[in-house]
């Protein structure tokens, strides 16, 4: 499978303006309304935020991601999403794509709360 094509060029201040960071999972809780989306809740350092992610066809047991840090966006918009709202996004790799998406992760424990970029 070849890559996607590369976005359109954007100035660099857009890019800043994107607030993505280290969080830990600290529970993945089942939205038995929706075919899609877990709870997570999030642990950002000095905060907790329930982020709503549609990994549940992805994972035989989306639970397992319990404990682990990941990036995520956490200065979108609160968008309700099947009945709930959502405080941030997942940043996840190869769904856009059509893969079976992974996490993206620090490649070393981070404190929770650390800026990407």
């Amino acid at each position: 499978m070849d890559p996607a094509p590369i976005k359109e060029t954007i100035p660099f201040d857009v890019l800043d303006r994107v607030d993505i960071r280290v969080g830990t999972i600290a529970r993945v809780e089942d939205l038995p309304h929706s075919k899609k989306l877990v709870r997570l809740i999030v642990d950002l350092g000095n905060e907790r935020r329930r982020i709503l992610a549609g990994i549940k066809g992805e994972r035989a047991d989306p639970t397992e991601l319990e404990g682990r840090q990941a990036l995520f966006v956490v200065n979108l918009e609160p968008r309700p999403m099947a009945g709930e709202v959502s405080e941030g996004m997942l940043f996840d790799l190869g769904y856009a794509d059509g893969i079976t998406p992974g996490l993206a992760v620090p490649e070393t424990a981070m404190p929770d709360g650390t800026r990407a970029g």
